[in-house]
């Protein structure tokens, strides 16, 4: 079974029935293989067997069978590897789903039995840190071990700090790579716009010069971010020029486009956002339009009010272009609906989601069709969507959405379906308060004052009590 697999000197026959192997999930097929690999001996002398093996018993892993780490376990203890490639290789298989606590186990086990650790474990290990933000005695090993000398090293630091929010560690760790590069410089700007700090993020664009740097389009996105961010018009339009002269074809790239539109967008410059959409007056040598881009500007359109451009851009997109809508464009035109007054139409769109395009709706895209039927007054078409939701393991979103309910029908006057709403939504949590507030208010519109009261009662039985609203003016004051 095994004899083309153990011919080692053609590397492909190996590889292909390792990788079948993964496809089929085939644990037990790969089990045999190592056997006759070890019974063979040729396992401790093949580094590229070893790597290949390691490889794809971690593409058998996963957090709810721990089967698999057993043998891993079991791999390692009962071999002397000393080479770092199966080592990182496990290191970046959980790493990469998502199993960040056994990637940093892994390392540890690197560094505890003395195998050499390579700038790829240092960097994926890093990795898995941000992710369950504990990675203080990583930054130690880096700098007593002389990697951070390494840019992609310092970069995964920097990053490390960057995605846990701790944008003055990130700065320290980038002002203390001495051999800094655009890819690094980017890590630094990129934590900036992600903890929404765009002024330090357009201050490092502006010294990337002085730092004898050069800008990518890379760099070019997180400053537009961060000019749309501070929404500073002036800004935006010297990137926009920047992106101009320094990019051969702006066309090809879809987030850039994107952002540029955003940035106009925001910024109340539909006109300018549209000029970008269908690229006039640049010299287009490719062109791509994808969804991203088409979300982009039904976003403007939906912010700046001009829900009849969004539907029939949203029409052009699916119909003329034959591009496949995702979740925010379907949010995007079913709001629009929802203001314009199109309730079957949003509706339809809706049913479209899971029928045409097998796309999951999200409590976002049911908030907002329940805003569309209490807009157009339809409170018991409403309350049956709400009530055929699927809120398994997700009460808050059901609670959510009862309590924006019981508001709609505050509104409209609806006085029994709102007694209905809040009772669905006490049933989940008999302690909210908010739901309290809201029925309590419709109550009052109503001129219900016995029940006002006989609520007020049961609140104060149950020891809940409404947050006193505050609020604080700053101002300055002189003498005389």
């Amino acid at each position: 079974m095994f004899d083309d697999a153990l011919n080692f000197h053609t590397t492909t026959t190996t590889s292909e029935f390792l990788h079948n192997c993964s496809r089929t999930r085939n644990l037990r097929a790969v089990q045999q293989f190592y056997a006759h690999v070890l019974r063979a001996g040729l396992f401790l002398i093949s580094p590229r067997l070893q790597t290949e093996l390691v490889s794809t018993y971690a593409a058998f892993f996963n957090n709810n069978n721990n089967s698999s780490l057993k043998i891993l376990t079991r791999f390692f203890k009962c071999s002397s590897l000393r080479n770092p490639l199966p080592f990182n290789s496990i290191i970046s298989h959980f790493s990469q789903r998502g199993s960040g606590c056994f990637a940093l186990h892994t390392f540890s086990f690197m560094h505890y039995n003395g195998v050499y650790v390579d700038s790829y474990a240092l960097c994926s290990s890093l990795k898995s840190a941000s992710c369950l933000k504990n990675g203080g005695m990583m930054h130690a090993y880096v700098v007593k071990s002389g990697w951070l000398a390494s840019v992609f090293v310092g970069s995964a630091l920097l990053d490390f700090y960057a995605k846990l929010s701790l944008m003055e560690d990130a700065a320290m760790v980038f002002d203390e790579i001495p051999n800094r590069n655009t890819v690094c410089v980017n890590a630094l700007i990129s934590g900036y716009a992600e903890a929404k700090l765009w002024g330090e993020a357009i201050g490092i664009v502006w010294r990337m010069p002085m730092l004898n740097l050069g800008v990518d389009n890379f760099t070019l996105a997180s400053a537009l971010r961060a000019s749309s961010g501070l929404c500073n018009l002036e800004l935006g339009k010297q990137i926009h020029a920047r992106i101009v002269c320094g990019i051969g074809n702006v066309g090809a790239d879809v987030f850039l486009q994107s952002l540029l539109i955003e940035m106009y967008g925001k910024c109340g410059l539909v006109d300018c956002a549209e000029k970008v959409f269908h690229m006039v007056g640049y010299r287009v040598k490719e062109r791509r339009r994808d969804v991203v881009l088409w979300t982009s500007m039904l976003g403007v359109y939906g912010r700046t009010g001009n829900y009849t451009k969004v539907i029939r851009l949203f029409k052009d997109m699916v119909i003329t272009e034959g591009i496949k809508p995702d979740g925010v464009a379907f949010l995007t035109v079913i709001s629009a609906c929802g203001h314009s007054g199109q309730v079957d139409l949003g509706m339809e769109y809706f049913e479209s989601m899971g029928r045409d395009y097998e796309l999951v709706a999200t409590q976002e895209h049911y908030s907002c069709v329940v805003d569309l039927l209490s807009r157009a007054g339809e409170l018991e078409r409403a309350c049956k969507l709400v009530g055929e939701m699927p809120f398994i393991g997700n009460e808050r979103c059901a609670i959510s959405m009862w309590g924006a309910l019981l508001n709609a029908c505050n509104e409209c006057g609806n006085v029994n379906l709102g007694k209905i709403a809040a009772r669905k939504a006490l049933e989940l949590d008999p302690n909210n308060v908010g739901i309290y507030v809201l029925l309590s208010n419709m109550y009052a519109k109503n001129s219900m004052w016995d029940e006002i009261e006989q609520l007020r009662e049961l609140m104060k039985r149950k020891g809940l009590t409404k947050e006193i609203g505050w609020s604080s003016i700053r101002g300055e004051f002189s003498n005389g």
